[in-house]
């Protein structure tokens, strides 16, 4: 447990360094393209600072308002309120705020910096479809996440992806309309350089490798929670059987964003389960390891 803990410290820091690094490497690339020199690249340093500063302390606040998600009445949500309570007592964790996103799909995360500052949210669809037993095993799964310091990767990450992606955006923009590379006498510079393609190439594949990063911070983790969700709850076949509800549901989480979707506790977004010709492209942006895989590990507790 200790070891799994500073180890997700450790992936938070190299994924704000790498953040800053990605984002100021993308700056010098464009302001090299559009001729803006150090200014741009200085730019991007200053939005790295900000950007990081902001997963640390309010990723948990933007991830809970981007899936609108709103706290859970303690008189509306009893059931909810007390499977929390006693769970985090058997956990030896403090409770963490409880949210609810109003969508049909049953689905649920965990969000925060670490236990003193984390928050779980589920959806009324996983309320009304889960009975107490199931509820408890996907409950028990998310406060895993939060005992383990996962909140802490994946929290930073919905910011982090995201503004990686929109600066990627406007650099490849901004470098559009300002119609090419310019010369230092401010006269358009119309020689082919190969260079250019690789800073083009950068800009273009930023965010693909972001994606690919929020794939990788997410699926490993699932397996380790639905874990700790036996061990605190000592009764797999309820999460299995909740597991087995999400898998038969098709349901499209419609909260859920390409930011947020390696939070939820399955894959959230439309196109999971793809056997087409581009499903195994498609299933190296999944979030998540298939249910089926985390179905048949539980079994073999």
């Amino acid at each position: 447990m200790h070891e799994i803990i500073r180890s997700n410290r450790r992936r938070s820091a190299l994924l704000v360094l790498g953040f800053v690094a990605g984002t100021v490497a993308i700056g010098a690339v464009a302001g090299w393209l559009v001729g803006g020199g150090w200014t741009i690249t200085a730019v991007a340093a200053v939005i790295a600072l900000v950007g990081s500063v902001t997963a640390w302390w309010s990723s948990a606040k933007i991830a809970l308002a981007v899936s609108r998600a709103h706290p859970a009445d303690e008189q509306q949500y009893r059931r909810l309120h007390n499977l929390v309570e006693g769970l985090c007592i058997a956990a030896g964790l403090p409770k963490p705020a409880i949210y609810i996103v109003v969508d049909p799909a049953p689905n649920a995360f965990a969000t925060g910096r670490n236990p003193n500052h984390a928050a779980i949210a589920v959806t009324t669809g996983l309320l009304e479809s889960m009975n107490r037993v199931e509820l408890e095993g996907v409950i028990a799964h998310e406060l895993s996440h939060i005992r383990h310091h996962d909140i802490m990767v994946s929290t930073i990450a919905v910011t982090l992806v995201g503004t990686l992606a929109l600066i990627s955006d406007i650099a490849i923009r901004t470098m559009w309309w300002n119609g090419g590379r310019r010369s230092r006498s401010g006269d358009r510079d119309d020689r082919f350089n190969p260079l250019a393609i690789v800073g083009i190439a950068l800009l273009i594949i930023s965010p693909l490798v972001a994606r690919l990063l929020q794939a990788a911070v997410s699926r490993s983790r699932e397996s380790l929670a639905d874990l700790g969700a036996c061990q605190l709850t000592r009764y797999p076949p309820g999460l299995i059987s909740a597991l087995e509800k999400l898998e038969a549901d098709s349901t499209v989480t419609h909260s859920a964003t390409t930011a947020t979707a390696h939070l939820w506790i399955e894959q959230p977004m439309s196109g999971v389960g793809d056997d087409g010709r581009l499903g195994a492209f498609h299933r190296l942006f999944d979030t998540h390891p298939p249910l089926r895989e985390r179905i048949n590990a539980l079994r073999e507790l």
